[in-house]
This record gives structure tokens, sequence and C-alpha cells, in this order.
């Protein structure tokens, strides 16, 4: 009987997409199913044995001990990690978010415990597109209302619209949109609607105006489609606040217009998804080909100076060849290092060096690239400071600030470095006179592949802030910065004198 209930056991657990773990009362591993074997990247009865620590992130290993000592006091069946996320380790390396749920047993005396474990991964990502999509309709400038296609009624507004109209959420669930159009009754309004239900226009658009709670009126132009919320017909209407239209000139109109254009875009998921792609495909093909346009014009003008007086229009050539050449391997490299951050594929090597080396070094390199009248100035006590952490991420972060300050600073600015020490961190601060950052374009400045709006015809390729960020978070880092357009910028690292490893 016992063998027959361990078969039927057996069968279940491997017929199930989830993985099992069953440790006994020490946190070894006495038995896993196939979807568990599968989901960490281990062969068959390889786990079996193993420390239950060996499935868990290092950094995490301190507080899965405190959370198994307080669940051993009083083990019950539940799910673990209550709040907080879970992660689980890959034989690989590689971290993945898991939910956990744990089931206290016994057998033959003694006590076991068996976790049920799903890898969560795909549902975090589809949690976090949400996440963004409902950012960019709740962020958005303009007005976004949802209402329902039989009842009229109210489902979501975005928060552009109620500061506009004055209503809280509650309060706008309660109305339709007959009630902040002064100019409609619900036979008019209804009528207005029905090219759209009878499917004989995909959009309609039409001015009127609104009132708001205080009882205020402002013109708006309507922008009215159907749509469809799960089962549910709804009508997505964008609101264009044309107040300045009406007052100034056309050039504001078709700023609007434009508007209203992004803000279908921002409702067109995979389009935008496809247009991100091109995007990309794009930026990498016009970075690859202007460098390799100069390098052969570069080599076909060296062979027509054969002269030995034509030496320093060689010499100009050649540098512009090494100059390029140095610009696509820079390229090169930032794209690898992307890999390498995302497949968590870094090597870093951490020992002891003076800032000073570092800094005379990426300062020597630059100062080939600085244009007329600029230079940069180093603090005189840069020799006073030591580190143990990654020399060669440093360097890469100080060099990448620098290069941005020189290339986006016009001629006969300074572009300063200052350090200063702290009782765990050194604090680094690159500070330029510069173009600076547009306030609407700050809060994606470390996003990958953006570019702010007032460097799109430099060349660049919206990678080196991502990949520099990535680093020092790593290294236990961050970095920020203050910018004001016009003005110049400050960029701040802040990062651990002593990296513990």
């Amino acid at each position: 009987m016992f063998q027959q209930n361990q078969d039927i056991f057996n069968i279940l657990s491997e017929a199930l997409s989830e993985g099992i773990i069953i440790v006994d009362k020490t946190q070894k591993i006495v038995g896993v199913n196939t979807s568990t074997n599968e989901m960490f990247g281990y062969d068959e009865d390889e786990l079996t044995g193993k420390p239950l620590q060996l499935l868990i992130p290092p950094k995490y290993h301190a507080v899965h001990k405190d959370y198994v000592k307080g669940y051993t006091k009083n083990s019950v069946k539940r799910k673990m990690g209550g709040d907080r996320e879970l992660y689980g380790a890959k034989k690989n390396g590689k971290t993945f978010p898991v939910e956990v749920g744990l089931n206290p047993f016994e057998a033959y005396g003694n006590r076991y415990t068996m976790a049920l474990v799903v890898d969560i991964t795909e549902r975090k990502k589809a949690i976090q597109e949400l996440k963004h999509w409902a950012t960019i309709f709740d962020e958005s400038l303009n007005e976004i209302f949802i209402f329902d296609a039989s009842t009229l009624q109210f489902i979501d507004i975005n928060r552009g619209a109620l500061n506009n109209i004055g209503y809280t959420l509650e309060e706008m669930l309660r109305l339709t949109p007959v009630d902040i159009k002064p100019e409609y009754n619900l036979e008019q309004f209804n009528d207005a609607l029905l090219p759209l239900l009878n499917l004989e226009q995909e959009k309609i658009k039409f001015e009127t105006i609104h009132e708001r709670k205080d009882g205020s009126i402002y013109p708006v132009e309507v922008h009215l489609q159907l749509s469809s919320l799960g089962d549910q017909k709804v009508f997505v209407a964008i609101i264009l606040d044309i107040t300045e239209r009406k007052n100034y000139t056309n050039k504001l109109e078709q700023t609007v217009e434009n508007r209203t254009k992004q803000l279908k875009l921002a409702l067109e998921k995979e389009k935008e998804l496809n247009e991100l792609k091109t995007k990309f495909l794009s930026l990498v093909s016009h970075e690859f080909k202007t460098p390799l346009s100069g390098i052969l014009t570069s080599t076909i003008l060296l062979e027509k100076y054969k002269l030995t007086e034509q030496q320093e229009k060689r010499d100009k050539h050649i540098k512009t060849i090494s100059s390029k050449v140095h610009y696509l391997n820079n390229i090169l490299n930032d794209f690898l290092s992307i890999e390498r951050l995302d497949t968590g594929k870094v090597n870093y090597n951490f020992r002891d060096f003076n800032l000073s080396k570092v800094v005379n070094e990426v300062v020597y390199g630059a100062n080939m690239l600085l244009k007329e009248g600029q230079h940069i100035h180093i603090p005189e006590n840069i020799d006073e400071f030591n580190l143990h952490q990654d020399e060669k991420i440093l360097e890469l972060t100080i060099s990448n600030l620098i290069h941005n300050a020189i290339k986006y600073s016009p001629e006969n600015t300074t572009i300063s470095i200052a350090v200063k020490k702290e009782t765990k961190n050194m604090i680094f601060m690159v500070i330029d006179e510069g173009r600076g950052i547009p306030k609407k374009d700050q809060k994606h400045i470390f996003n990958r592949y953006f570019r702010a709006e007032n460097v799109l015809n430099d060349q660049g390729t919206g990678i080196g802030l991502n990949i520099v960020k990535g680093h020092l978070e790593s290294l236990g880092g961050t970095i920020r910065f203050e910018s004001e357009e016009d003005k110049g910028s400050i960029f701040i690292v802040e990062l651990p004198i002593t990296y513990k490893e």
C-alpha cells in the first residue's frame, strides 16, 4: 500500500508544471521533481543531498537563514516571503523571480518541508509592462477619458483630465460625458456616437467645451474612438485643451496635434515596440555608416599624398582614421557591455589603486577630444584618495561623463572634476557648462537608447549612461545628476571606497 501511495505521489509530482522541493530539518534537499530540475537547470538527481541554499542567490542567504529560524519555530502551511520578492538561482548563476508555498509534514518520525515553487518571470514582466502603460496613461499631459459604450458611465480618467476638470476620480465615476459637456444633451451626444457604433467611422473629431467642477469652461478638441476592454465595449476619448490654440497661433495648433499623435501611439503598444526596434536598427546603421565613410574618404585621400612635404596632410587623415576606428571600437564595447550586463556575465576585478592614476589616464585620453578653448580642471588633492574597487569600471564611468561633457559643451568652457571622501563612500562630480538636459527628458536619461531632444543631431547611441548605471549598481554605487537647459549639468557618482566581495 505504501509503495502504491508513493507511486501515486511520484506520478502527480512529475505531472505538475510547478517545481516541488522537499527538504529535511537541516535544509538539505531530499527530493525534487523534473519541473524543479528544468526550472533551475540541473540534471536528474543532481540536487539530491545538496543544501537548499544552492538554489537561493547568495545575497539572500542571510535573510533566508533568519526566515528559516522563524518558520521552524512555528511551521505551518503558508506562502513564503509575505510581501517580499523572492528569487531563485539557476545552476548558471542567473537569478529569476519565484513564488513559493511551504507545507510541513512528518514521515517515519522525521520532519520535512515541501516547497511548491513557481517561476513568475513572465508574470513579473507582464506586470511591469502593465505598469509602464498605466504610467503613460496617467502621466499624459492631455486628458484621456474612458467610458462605457452602453451606459456612457465613466470607467477611468487619467490624472491630466482630473487636474483640469477639478473632480476626484470617485466623483467622475458617477458621471457621464454629458455631465461635463454643456453644449450637448443625452440625445445629441448619442447621435454623435452613431458613426462609431455603426462602424461607419473609426474615429470622430469635434470641438466643444468642457465644464469644470467649479463651473468654469474651456474649449476642447475631442478625439473619440470605439475600443474594447475585455468583453466590454468602451469609448476612448483623447481630449485636447485648445485654449491656447484659440488665443494664439497655428504653430501651437500643430503642436497640440503632434501631442495627439503621441497619445495615440501610447495607446498602441505593439506599434510602439515595432517602432522602437526600427529606431534601434536605424541608430546602429547610422552610427556605423558615418565613421566608416570618414575612414574610406581619408584612406582614398592618403593615396594622393605620396610626397615627403605632404606628410602633414597624411598625418591629418591618419588621425581621422584612428579617431573613427576608436569611436567604432567604443560602440562595439558598449554593445558587448550591455550583453554582459543583461546576462550577468560581468567579471569584476577588485584591487587597491590610487584615484589619481584613473583620473590622469581618463584626462590624457580626453585631451585629444577637447574643442577649441576647452580644458579639464582636476582637483589638486587627487593623490590623497585610494580605493578598493574595480579600477576599469571607475575609469569607464569617469571617461563616459567627461566625454559627454566635452561633446555637449561649447568651445572656451571648463569641465571640472570634483572628489569628496565620506566615511564609507567616495563621491565624484563631473561639472560642465554645456547645453544641459531638458526637464521633460531628465526622467528618461538613464534609459537604454534614449537621447534627449536637444542632442538628436549629435553622434551617440544613448547607451553609455545606461551601462554606467548598471555597473555602478552592481558595485554598490549610484549615479544621479542636476541639470538646467543651456546652463550645464553636474553628474554625481557615489561609490563605496571598499567593495566587500
